[in-house]
């Protein structure tokens, strides 16, 4: 437990019975479209190619209006060992759960979007006190973005990456934690490679699974491996990525409806839940429903589903194409990830990259999908960062 002081709060969450029916009421009496128009058998990627199914989404919001527990996972959260402070202004939520063991090192684990602290919620425990005696241990902390789940909204615009770095250098130092490591994926990934080029006096390294080569590099001298990366990313943007171009330019209006309606806070989330897993249709053949419902949940109680998305109108395309990386690097490439960034361009950004890792399996969310492995992944590519210290 972090020391508590007039700047470190502890909090609990715990969601009013009235708000939890109104949840179930609102799902009973939810007007769903049509079916699409691309008909195919299960199991099958094309079903989702107008996004949702509908038989797959009528499922899960019967689930989620009769069988999901939300009290189960506040349960966990508040074992874990929930806290708030404020910085510039801002209410921060983070999880904070320290080691057992000596010798054990500060670590900063942040999520992105559409995930939420929900991202981590099984692999902390594993991360702090790990079976194997040989492993790393960590004092793990994993804070909500601004906007996000039990963080405060930001009221005005500002709380870019950078800003956010920045934040989580002052929640560590409020912790006692001058010097941590770090990690990240998705927007967490961005924020942990500004918090590695920006703050190199206080990281000791970082991992990644969401590694950003500077723009403008050639594709001469890749592998055949590498240049497929290149052309799905490359197809990935120009294709399938209208929520981005969305949230970076009218977040307020998507807002609306995610904050209004549950039934579409929760297509909107899982769509790309489906279409970033290592999958062949459904996310649920890698993550569970109840842990999907626990992220999407957790939006619906914060009304936090426009102030989320408002993170792509500070950042989107905002990382300092000059920025460079020279504290010890560990990044990791799972190959259905939506984005992966070849390993010569990655150098370019990140000076110092002591592991790199390509598992055969994962996509976007490595640590609800394959969570054994992303801790193994996570332990030896920190390992290998903190050797580099000494």
């Amino acid at each position: 437990m972090p020391r508590l002081t007039s700047d470190v709060q502890a909090f609990e969450a715990h969601a009013t019975d009235a708000d939890l029916d109104d949840l179930r009421a609102r799902l009973a009496a939810a007007r769903l479209p049509e079916a699409e128009t691309v008909h195919r058998p299960a199991p099958d990627p094309r079903r989702w190619e107008q996004g949702v199914p509908l038989a797959d989404l009528v499922d899960v919001v019967n689930y989620w209006r009769t069988g999901y527990n939300w009290r189960s996972f506040e349960e966990r959260l508040n074992q874990i060992g929930q806290f708030r402070t404020t910085i510039d202004d801002l209410g921060i939520h983070f999880l904070h759960r320290r080691s057992t063991r000596a010798g054990a090192t500060p670590l900063i684990l942040t999520h992105g979007w559409p995930d939420s602290i929900a991202r981590f919620i099984d692999v902390v425990d594993e991360l702090a006190d790990p079976k194997d005696a040989d492993a790393p241990p960590f004092h793990v902390v994993v804070p909500s973005l601004p906007g996000f789940g039990y963080s405060d909204r930001p009221a005005t615009t500002g709380w870019g990456t950078e800003k956010i770095a920045a934040a989580w250098v002052e929640l560590m130092g409020s912790l006692g934690y001058s010097k941590f490591a770090a990690h990240g994926g998705d927007w967490g990934g961005n924020i942990t490679t500004v918090l590695g080029g920006r703050f190199p006096a206080h990281v000791l390294g970082i991992h990644t699974t969401f590694a950003e080569g500077p723009p403008g590099l050639t594709t001469d001298g890749l592998t055949a491996v590498e240049r497929k990366w290149t052309e799905e990313t490359r197809d990935f943007w120009r294709h399938r990525a209208a929520y981005a171009k969305q949230q970076a330019t009218r977040p307020q209006t998507i807002g609306y409806s995610l904050v209004d309606s549950p039934v579409g806070l929760l297509a909107w989330i899982l769509d790309k839940f489906a279409e970033w897993s290592d999958t062949e249709d459904s996310p649920f053949e890698t993550i569970s429903i109840d842990r999907v419902l626990d992220d999407v949940t957790l939006y619906w109680l914060t009304r936090t589903g426009a102030s989320s998305a408002r993170i792509y109108y500070e950042s989107h395309n905002s990382l300092d194409p000059e920025l460079r990386v020279d504290v010890p690097s560990a990044i990791t490439m799972y190959p259905r990830d939506v984005e992966k960034c070849p390993r010569p361009w990655a150098q370019e950004r990140y000076r110092q990259i002591v592991r790199w890792g390509s598992p055969e399996t994962g996509g976007h969310f490595p640590s609800l999908e394959v969570p054994e492995y992303f801790v193994k992944d996570l332990q030896e590519g920190l390992a290998a960062v903190l050797a580099a210290n000494r």
